[in-house]
């Protein structure tokens, strides 16, 4: 779904409220309460706009299915703080043109802007906590305060003081083992650093993970479930009385930026089949707005089920996901692999990455340890792992560098040779192989189009070949 677009005032500035939830470190909460928050919002009749700050894929999808709208990620490094900076903008913009026509149940207008961090605040380069401090976004800090009381209270302050360039405006309570234990962390909390909401441990609550991350609100019956533990987050998040917190929240002025837009004839012609089922759906929705922005026409289709690729499609992206979970079925689809292989030897530009990469390949061995045969458009073997393949990296493309991450619990053997590495962001060790195999460009990189439209606008039209 392409983002909303929004044109400047004469000032070039919008307000909205917005907070950036983070926390001390991963597995807190912080998906599961950014998602409970934005299920409350939205049915209490705010609009709502959440984004997520990394790289993920996973969250991105929960938080959508939360709040009804699409989350585009922020990555300070990956994407530019201009092109993050943009983004936040229309989505201020675009709500705060519905204020005349809508008002929320409480009987205020407007809507509020959610960002999700991601690792502890500090982690990283660039860190959540820069991204808080660039654009102005006061953070409330989620905490998973088992095992501790007052310490909790004591690690929160801790982190509000590590750093003056941002405020810390509040904290969350996460997993309480009682209402007492919450007291106990509230009272221990400053004036300046106040209880947002003290939330107890329910299992009913939580959403269901496995090796990458959370699991996909796309699977069967996943949607109905995680609906259901996200309007209870919602539910013990009203009782906790966090809207009175967001009542008071201040309106934070985003700045228009002048970035140079994408060439809006580039793809014009061209139709990009993208794969999206329950074996592939990583793919970032800016890179599909792009894609469209320059003028291609998107169609979707599953190489799971279906046993063509799309007629009308003149380049295909396989983007990353969990084939290793259906090898079965994707290795017993055979008309759709004949299809594949059909549109490879006509020359039809692929981009296959992590999943799709391992998909392109000859055999995949899954996570019990059978090899299935894959599409064979290049010669090569995928096997899970459990070690992790991950960082910051730009791919090295003939059509140009593109910025990039990965993230794989597998590895690939009796490959071709590369023809370049990705670029790590700091570190002079060479990153992931890219391979180009005729019209396939296959890694396990995954590209973040927006960093270089020239560069996506070659890969899909096929000029130049390299």
């Amino acid at each position: 779904m392409p983002l909303p677009s929004a044109d400047a005032d004469a000032s070039g500035i919008s307000c909205c409220p917005a907070i950036f939830l983070s926390a001390p470190a991963s597995g807190q909460g912080k998906t599961t309460i950014t998602a409970a928050l934005a299920r409350l919002l939205k049915r209490r009749g705010k609009r709502v706009r959440v984004f997520k700050f990394g790289p993920d894929y996973l969250d991105p999808q929960i938080l959508a299915l939360a709040s009804g709208e699409p989350v585009v990620q922020l990555d300070l490094w990956m994407a530019g703080e201009e092109w993050c900076r943009q983004q936040i903008y229309n989505a201020a913009t675009s709500m705060m043109a519905d204020d005349s026509s809508t008002t929320s149940r409480d009987g205020v207008n407007g809507g509020v802007i959610l960002v999700e961090g991601a690792m502890g605040l500090y982690d990283g380069t660039p860190s959540s906590a820069d991204l808080a401090a660039k654009f102005g976004i006061p953070v409330v800090l989620v905490m998973d305060v088992r095992a501790m009381a007052q310490t909790a209270a004591a690690i929160a302050v801790g982190l509000k003081n590590y750093r003056t360039d941002f405020d810390m405006i509040g904290m969350i309570a996460n997993k309480c083992g009682s209402n007492y234990h919450g007291k106990l962390v509230r009272e221990a909390l400053p004036a300046d650093l106040p209880m947002w909401a003290a939330l107890k441990r329910e299992e009913n609550v939580e959403l269901p993970e496995r090796h990458l991350g959370l699991v996909q609100p796309s699977e069967d019956g996943q949607e109905v479930l995680m609906n259901e533990r996200i309007d209870a987050g919602a539910d013990m998040l009203e009782a906790s009385g966090i809207l009175d917190q967001i009542g008071q929240l201040e309106p934070v002025a985003f700045q228009s930026q002048r970035i140079e837009p994408p060439p809006s004839k580039a793809l014009e012609g061209v139709t990009v089949a993208i794969a999206r089922d329950e074996a592939f759906s990583f793919a970032y929705a800016a890179n599909i707005m792009l894609l469209q922005d320059m003028g291609a026409s998107i169609v979707y289709f599953s190489p799971t089920h279906d046993t063509t690729i799309p007629p009308e499609a003149t380049a295909l992206w396989l983007p990353g996901g969990y084939p290793e979970l259906h090898a079965k079925a994707l290795s017993e689809n055979s008309r759709m692999i004949s299809s594949l292989r059909r549109f490879h030897e006509n020359d039809n530009p692929i981009l296959a990455e992590c999943g799709g990469f391992l998909y392109c390949m000859e055999t995949l061995v899954d996570l019990h340890g059978t090899e299935w045969a894959m599409s064979s458009l290049m010669p090569g073997k995928g096997a899970m792992k459990n070690k992790v393949g991950l960082g910051m990296q730009t791919a090295p493309l003939p059509e140009g560098k593109v910025r990039a991450h990965a993230f794989h619990h597998s590895e690939s053997s009796d490959t071709p040779a590369p023809f370049g590495h990705g670029i790590r962001q700091r570190s002079d060790y060479p990153g992931e192989e890219v391979f180009r195999v005729g019209s396939l460009t296959a890694t396990y990189i995954h590209l973040f189009f927006p960093s270089n439209a020239d560069a996506i606008a070659k890969l899909f039209s096929g000029v130049p070949r390299g």
